[in-house]
């Protein structure tokens, strides 16, 4: 793989200072990049990816990394990931590393992490009006106004519960160290295939995480009294809902495939990372 598309989070200065020099780093190296894409403009469909390109490198930090997946993954483009931002559980490489990890790269000594996707539907009226693809999480959640909503669910048809709550969150194990750990939920095995159902703010104490079948589609509808409701995508696109909407969330058949480069444990990275956002030494 020696045709590269490079995505740069211009927002951080440091991202774009770096692509320069990493950009004659690669072509020294025999590598060719194909072309540069701004990740704002990736965000707004603003750009057009090379068609050689075999493999993405990403400047920036997870959120970064997101935005590109969603694009890249029905391409089957892996991305190698470089950590410019502050906590990373899906970036490769850090700044103080770069150079000695980019060698790896150059020889061939990497191997691919495939990682599961669900895909969001909304309904509306038995009307499909916009589809989604996620490698986190898809959120159904209640506005600006402190007033929950209810949120009814069921797997397969078979219904599992009704929450009154904030928002609920359904997260791939990739996605159970973003908003899922944070609203309670549990830390799954990112090469794991299932469905995590976290409730956000439950107005009861009976409601806990569900973990389902990778192959269960879940159902979401909506009841509130306002309309002040969103549905979000990793954190990044959203989506205004309204009253009663269905939201049918499934895994994907597209799969986030990231470069790694080091033989580390999924385990060694989280207890590395989780002590670094909590400002505790290791």
């Amino acid at each position: 793989m020696r045709h590269i598309s490079l995505f740069v989070n211009t927002s951080k200065p440091k991202a774009v200072e770096l692509s320069k020099n990493l950009i004659n780093w690669l072509e020294e190296k025999d590598f060719k990049v194909v072309n540069s894409v701004a990740v704002e403009d990736l965000k707004m469909g603003e750009f057009n990816l090379d068609g050689s390109a075999e493999m993405a490198i990403c400047l920036g930090g997870d959120g970064t990394l997101l935005s590109v997946a969603r694009k890249l993954a029905p391409l089957n483009i892996p991305i190698l990931g470089i950590n410019v931002g502050h906590v990373g559980f899906l970036t490769e490489i850090e700044l103080k590393d770069l150079y000695r990890d980019l060698e790896f790269l150059k020889t061939g000594r990497f191997f691919l992490d495939k990682r599961m996707m669900i895909e969001a539907y909304v309904n509306r009226n038995d009307k499909v009006l916009s589809n989604f693809l996620a490698l986190n999480d898809v959120v159904v959640t209640k506005g600006p106004f402190a007033r929950l909503i209810r949120i009814k669910a069921t797997s397969n048809y078979s219904y599992i519960d009704t929450y009154p709550a904030d928002g609920l969150i359904v997260s791939t194990p990739t996605g159970s160290t973003a908003y899922s750990l944070s609203a309670g939920g549990p830390i799954v095995s990112p090469n794991m295939e299932l469905l995590i159902l976290t409730p956000i703010c439950p107005h009861t104490l009976q409601n806990r995480s569900i973990i389902v079948s990778k192959d269960d589609i879940i159902k979401v509808q909506v009841f509130a009294e306002h309309q002040e409701i969103m549905l979000t995508i990793d954190g990044q696109e959203g989506y205004k809902l309204m009253p009663y909407d269905e939201v049918i969330i499934k895994k994907s058949k597209y799969y986030t495939n990231l470069i790694r480069i080091k033989n580390r444990s999924f385990y060694d990275l989280l207890r590395k990372k989780l002590k670094e956002s909590d400002g505790r030494s290791i």
